[in-house]
């Protein structure tokens, strides 16, 4: 797992996800349950997805966990739900611009 500082790019090794770090702690971050990995580098061999985390990232959206010291920013979606240390990320709820009168 690389070091996680905002910016950094991880993909899966059990869907198509891809997310870039925006808020970053020291967590293990995954995708489907299995630890994602530095864009650069190449999956260990076959990974098995936890059924009970495979439910789609959407491209586009942030993702945070339930204290918000954590966000990620899905850049490319998948099958597979974004979580940190066993912990699934929660979609980010967009703020409502104000209206132009």
């Amino acid at each position: 797992m690389p070091e996680i500082k905002p910016g950094t790019r991880l993909k899966s090794v059990v869907c198509t996800g891809e997310a870039m770090v925006v808020k970053a702690i020291d967590v293990t971050i995954t995708c489907g349950g299995v630890p994602m990995i530095a864009m650069d580098e190449s999956p260990d061999g076959a990974a098995e997805a936890d059924p009970e985390h495979m439910y789609e990232c959407l491209i586009g959206k942030r993702y945070v966990n339930a204290e918000e010291t954590l966000e990620l920013l899905c850049v490319k979606g998948g099958e597979g739900s974004f979580g940190a240390d066993g912990q699934m990320l929660m979609g980010k709820e967009s703020k409502k611009l104000p209206s132009s009168d």
